[in-house]
């Protein structure tokens, strides 16, 4: 009787173990790897700036998102183009000086994406990104006492980024001379109320941001009819339920409660 050969015979043996190569992932599940919310860090000669991306699937195989830019509102992506682990997008420019799309690229790297941005002027800033956190709490925050911001007589515990410095403390209120630089504060936040009066002119348009990412918008609103880019909104994200702000060169006030991803904007009381 022939016998088979042994390597052959080992193959058929219960339990021997067997050589595979190992496997790669799908093309598919690279692409899904980058979906969700992106905290962003952008590098540029001047400054560290944040910014903000989503992506997410739209039907069978089209995926789409926002992003939130150092300036300006969340917007739309069209189409985010993935492949085995790189994107690439474009969207129009909104506050940027140029008339060029805004073109991101990264890929994934382990945890985190790693690519390069182009405001549409030629020049590439490299960028960096983690995955954004949940932010959701267990429990109600406990409230500690109140943190004066501005000392009414000069800029300390500020600083400014992304352009020329505008401000000046004059008669105890922080005024802004022209559009120029952002104003930041050198302490950070987590979880926090935040109240303020601010006063702008005729056809202003101004904002504060929250944690540097989620813009409260300051905009001189003529319409009744909410929207999210108006007084109050969330820029690009949340309009206000109803329009609660004063003519232009009224003082106002805005109380703002930012507990984990859940913002209440109260305008003028």
């Amino acid at each position: 009787m022939s016998r088979l050969p042994a390597v052959l015979l080992a193959l058929f043996l219960p339990g021997a173990p067997t050589a595979t190569a190992p496997a790669s992932p799908s093309p598919e599940t690279a692409n899904e790897a980058i979906l969700g919310r992106w905290d962003i860090t952008i590098r540029t000669p001047e400054a560290t700036l944040p910014s903000w991306l989503e992506i997410r699937k739209s039907g069978h195989r089209t995926y789409v998102g926002q992003f939130v830019g150092p300036v300006g509102s969340a917007r739309p992506i069209a189409r985010v183009e993935l492949t085995d682990g790189a994107l690439r997008f474009a969207i129009p420019p909104q506050w940027e000086e140029t008339t060029e799309d805004i073109v991101v690229e990264g890929r994934l790297e382990g945890e985190r994406l790693n690519g390069t941005i182009s405001f549409g002027d030629g020049k590439r800033h490299g960028w960096t990104a983690v995955r954004a956190p949940s932010l959701r709490r267990a429990a109600a925050p406990q409230w500690g006492e109140p943190v004066p911001l501005f000392t009414g007589t000069d800029l300390s515990g500020w600083r400014v980024i992304a352009g020329e410095n505008q401000w000046r403390a004059v008669n105890g209120i922080l005024t802004n001379a022209k559009s120029g630089g952002n104003l930041v504060t050198e302490r950070t936040f987590g979880d926090f109320k935040l109240h303020l009066e601010l006063r702008y002119p005729r056809g202003s348009n101004s904002g504060v941001y929250l944690r540097g990412r989620y813009e409260v918008q300051v905009v001189d609103s003529a319409t009744t009819e909410p929207a999210n880019d108006l007084l109050g909104a969330i820029y690009g994200f949340l309009p206000p339920s109803e329009m609660a702000g004063r003519p232009a060169g009224e003082w106002q006030s805005f109380d703002i409660t930012l507990v984990g991803r859940l913002v209440t904007v109260v305008v003028n009381g």
